[in-house]
């Protein structure tokens, strides 16, 4: 694998999620350095051929695929406020994507160390030529970064490509509602014309950027719907991602059904708060179609 060249200082090192390096007269800055044995010594070498060594790292959220590579790297690491603690504690990791510990080698990633976190910054913050802006909803802190005079966006998890939600069927969130909200964000983007990057998938723009931002929102109110119309019977969550997994054709394994509790629990909140579903005790608690 090699760097592709985006401008004359930016630089998207592949993976998934990909990380992209910016050169600056003090050193490169890198966003989202991601995981992998063998990871942090590829990003050194890289930035090595281009004459420089890493000055300072950057984390859009801190989800253990993000950030597990990031200690192994000799520079200080920047993110939101909000993610901090989940950086630093792995036990925090597993309860975002748990609910509680998780049992050891469950989760699909699954980091067992701390990341010690050197500085936070908020969403309106200047870093290293860097714009932060709220992307939220992926994760509490989820941050994009734009590269106004080059007009590039690396986005994240805040949009997904293609691929990845036709093999997992329920993009990974927290809350529906500030992924959507994240989704017209980048819409404002794309429309002027920034090169979006996901975390994983293909760096797009144009017509292309927005047609895969609508595949995302337009996932989004489907899942929606589809819950709703499942919902007309009482439903454990467990049955219900099942059947969605099932309904989108993806693997039902147990660490596939757990991660798509995530979102499941988020849309039940969502519609529970609108007064579209309520919850009952029938042979446990499962939910359904508000009667009333």
């Amino acid at each position: 694998m090699g760097l592709r060249k985006l401008d004359e200082n930016l630089y998207l090192y592949p993976g998934s999620p990909g990380t992209l390096i910016k050169t600056t007269p003090d050193g490169a800055i890198l966003i989202d350095p991601g995981h992998g044995k063998g990871r942090h010594k590829d990003l050194k070498r890289e930035v090595q051929k281009l004459g420089q060594e890493i000055k300072a790292q950057l984390t859009t959220h801190s989800h253990a695929d993000h950030i597990s590579t990031a200690p192994k790297i000799d520079a200080p690491l920047f993110t939101h406020r909000f993610e901090f603690s989940i950086a630093e504690s792995p036990l925090n990791r597993e309860m975002l994507t748990f609910g509680s510990k998780a049992p050891k080698g469950f989760l699909v990633f699954q980091f067992p160390d701390e990341v010690k976190v050197h500085a936070v910054f908020e969403w309106g913050d200047e870093l290293f030529g860097f714009k932060a802006i709220q992307l939220n909803g992926h994760s509490p802190g989820m941050t994009g970064f734009v590269a106004e005079d080059s007009g590039v966006l690396y986005a994240g998890d805040s949009f997904f490509g293609e691929r990845l939600i036709n093999a997992v069927g329920i993009p990974y969130l927290i809350d529906p509602e500030l992924f959507k909200a994240s989704i017209e964000e980048l819409q404002n983007y794309a429309e002027k014309g920034f090169l979006l990057i996901p975390s994983h998938g293909k760096a797009v723009k144009g017509e292309e950027a927005l047609a895969l931002l609508e595949l995302n929102a337009s996932r989004i109110d489907e899942v929606e719907r589809l819950i709703l119309s499942l919902l007309e019977k009482p439903l454990s969550m467990d049955e219900l991602a099942f059947r969605i997994m099932k309904h989108y054709g993806v693997e039902v394994t147990p660490q596939n059904l757990a991660l798509n509790l995530v979102p499941i629990r988020a849309f039940i909140a969502t519609l529970y708060n609108r007064g579209e579903v309520e919850a009952v005790v029938e042979d446990g608690l499962k939910w359904q179609v508000r009667r009333s």
